[in-house]
């Protein structure tokens, strides 16, 4: 029956919200097909032209043009470079099948690239070649010049935590800022996340005052706006965000900044769903989070050394506008500087000669986690039967005993670092023990309840956890340091947003990036992704599994399930499951392993509708040593619409790092497979999860699609 399916008391405001939108949509489409009359049809390259080769190894870029003017708008400068290229689309969807790469092609994929004293992988290099190709008829599909697009970096530290963990970071990085801040995020919305950023705005502005200077701080979000379908990119006045949706800082209490905010949205569905941060051209932060209260956990990696120059260069192309006033770092490159966490002692000395924590002289052996040595780490959810022996270690040892952080953080108690009583630490060494002993219980508390504790933010802070305690070696650690590492080959695999209402914008560094992974495995897959339902996806995870790899999946019951279940989007995750598992043969079916979304405390998936424990991470590992990274979700407006910022690195110390880190900080590799005989998740008497669609959405899905559309306009949605 309908009323199954719809709330008739939201009928009325729905419908009218509906309506609106509707009509928004209408205009702007025609807008956008008045404006832009045709789409040209262009052919996919299959190989690296000339014209690509040339310009990865050209020595201009967007922001070493800029510099060179910096008060000039971004727009000119690209049009300078690559001209005003026609919106094209590629001729065929999907790509045909393409031709194994030569020796000689993989070369001229190297050449392509500054790795610095690095020498990528031949998988790495694979990838990267199918990548370049999509450059052949828009230079800037991903959103970077051609020639920061390969390069290398350090990582010093990755978060795997519920979101205000990554707010803290970033907010501490906000704070030790000398001279200027980039933040971009999809969605930010006044709450304790939020206010973690903007009071680390106002001690920004209060250090800088004490010595005597100012910083330059660029904001860009999309919260969609009507002027938008004449200007994409809309200046955002002190008067607007300083209401009450937003509630930036007004310039007066921030004396010491000059802050400047733009809104972008390309329409009609070409949504900014980029998540990074540029700080004194020294540091990117990469997350899959928003600037906003939720439930989910998170992902985060801070980056530094040459590929801080590429998020630089995205940075400047997604403002688009003339900075007023301009970045200060325009004419110092991140290439030109050193690794300021590496240099730092406090963080040296995290880690002994082998790459170990060092347990600083107390407390017993506690919780041994070899991440990145010489002993195999599980990915999760695979056999051990399938797992590859390990022959060589990218790195340095890379054997960071992890239990030996949560040790560290039990010998103090040290406060929170909350949006209500701010605790700023000096470096990434103090942040982690701080972490920890948060994370330590108090009196007459379990450590199972003390990660209840943790992971119940503002918006469900009264959530019960039913896990048993786990083993040391299993232990929550948020914040995973890396050991100190020579740089190692990175690449940015983005996608420039796509507003026309069809899926034509396929061929892009994102798409190729993960559709080269799976055709180009050896070994292993791991996939977690919110939902996953993207059409060219499915017969690539087919074509992996009955080519022998194992792949496993996780993804979060019932994320955006209304919205997914609108025509065109794939249908839900219980369907695509069921989709795979029936395709494939009881043989085959054994290699594809699927999971539902796990909290660390919990023994069973909570369906996202409960805004109780959901997963937001985004993350590729590919025969554990490459690793893919960022905003993209494995679904259709990611994949078809949004703009994108990913990196693909090739490090199996770090790779096999965030595998252990996700066992270590979920339980989904516990309790979340699903049943392989229809893709569902049942507890041991055979019932679905609470709030579960199943397989069959009903007759009408079309009503939840429409009020999960609603949601989303209304900001409820997930995204």
């Amino acid at each position: 029956m309908l009323s199954d399916y719809v709330a008739w008391d939201s009928i009325p405001s729905a419908l009218a919200i509906c309506n609106t939108v509707l009509l928004i949509c209408l205009a702007i489409t025609l807008e956008y097909y008045h404006r832009q009359p045709y789409l040209k049809k262009v052919p996919k390259s299959t190989m690296v032209s000339e014209k690509v080769y040339n310009l990865c190894r050209s020595d201009q870029s967007v922001s070493s043009e800029l510099a060179k003017n910096p008060t000039q708008s971004v727009s000119h400068v690209v049009k300078h470079l690559y001209g005003e290229r026609a919106v094209s689309v590629a001729t065929e969807n999907p790509m045909p099948k393409k031709l194994e790469p030569t020796a000689e092609d993989l070369q001229r994929a190297f050449e392509c690239g500054k790795w610095g004293n690095s020498r990528p992988s031949e998988l790495f290099l694979r990838i990267y070649h199918d990548v370049l190709c999509t450059l052949e008829h828009d230079h800037l599909v991903g959103t970077v010049s051609p020639p920061l697009m390969g390069s290398s970096g350090v990582l010093p530290l990755s978060i795997i935590a519920p979101l205000p963990d990554i707010c803290r970071h970033m907010s501490n990085v906000i704070a030790r800022a000398r001279k200027e801040v980039y933040l971009a995020t999809n969605y930010w919305q006044a709450s304790a996340s939020s206010r973690l950023i903007t009071n680390a705005l106002r001690e920004l502005s209060k250090r800088a005052g004490e010595r005597g200077e100012k910083v330059v701080v660029k904001i860009i979000y999309d919260r969609g706006n009507i002027k938008q379908v004449v200007d994409n990119h809309q200046k955002v006045p002190p008067s607007e965000y300083t209401g009450k949706a937003v509630q930036l800082p007004h310039p007066d209490e921030v004396p010491n900044l000059d802050l400047e905010v733009v809104n972008f949205h390309r329409p009609v569905f070409g949504t900014f769903h980029s998540k990074y941060m540029v700080v004194d051209r020294q540091i990117a932060i990469l997350s899959s989070n928003n600037i906003q209260d939720n439930d989910n956990l998170e992902m985060m990696v801070h980056l530094e050394g040459p590929i801080v120059d590429s998020f630089y260069d995205a940075a400047l192309i997604s403002w688009h506008n003339a900075f007023k006033p301009p970045l200060p770092s325009h004419n110092t490159p991140a290439a030109m500087g050193g690794l300021p966490t590496f240099d730092q002692t406090s963080f040296q000395e995290l880690f002994d000669q082998n790459g170990q924590v060092k347990r600083f002289g107390f407390g017993s052996n506690f919780g041994d986690s070899n991440l990145g040595g010489v002993e195999a780490t599980t990915v999760p959810g695979m056999s051990e039967a399938a797992m590859p022996s390990r022959q060589e270690d990218v790195l340095n040892s890379g054997n960071t005993n992890l239990g030996a952080i949560y040790q560290e953080g039990k010998s103090e108690r040290l406060a929170e670092h909350t949006d209500k009583e701010p605790h700023y630490d000096p470096d990434i060494a103090a942040e982690i023990r701080r972490s920890q002993s948060v994370l330590t219980p108090q009196a007459g508390e379990s450590k199972m309840a003390c990660v209840t504790r943790h992971l119940n933010t503002t918006i469900q802070p009264d959530t019960k956890g039913d896990a048993p305690e786990c083993s040391p070696e299993e232990e929550m650690i948020p914040l995973i340091p890396h050991p100190v590492h020579e740089p190692f080959p990175m690449a940015m695999v983005c996608r420039k947003p796509w507003g026309a209402p069809n899926h034509s914008s396929v061929h892009t560094p994102q798409n190729e990036a993960w559709l080269s992974a799976l055709r180009n495995a050896k070994e292993s897959v791991f996939i977690q992704t919110p939902d996953l339902n993207a059409e060219p996806l499915i017969p690539a995870i087919l074509e992996a599994v009955r080519r022998g790899v194992e792949v496993t999946y996780y993804v979060c019951l019932g994320y955006n399930d209304a919205g997914e279940l609108l025509p065109f989007q794939g249908g839900h995750n219980e369907m695509i499951a069921n989709k795979l598992y029936t395709t494939l043969t009881a043989e085959e079916g054994k290699r594809l392993h699927i999971f539902n979304y796990v909290a660390k405390d919990q023994t069973r998936p909570i369906h996202n509708k409960f805004k109780k424990r959901s997963c937001h991470i985004k993350l590729m590992v590919v025969d554990r040593h490459i690793g893919i990274q960022g905003n993209g979700n494995q679904d259709t407006q990611s994949w078809f619409h949004s703009q994108e910022i990913n990196v693909m690195i090739d490090s199996r110390t770090v790779c096999e790092a965030w595998l252990e880190g996700i066992r270590r900080n979920e339980n989904t590799h516990l309790y979340g497979a699903v049943d392989p005989t229809d893709g569902v998740w049942k507890d041991s008497s055979g019932q679905q999860a609470e709030g579960a669609i199943g397989v069959d959405p009903g007759r009408f899905a079309w009503a939840k699609g429409i009020v999960g559309a609603v949601q989303r306009v209304r900001g409820a949605g997930g995204f």
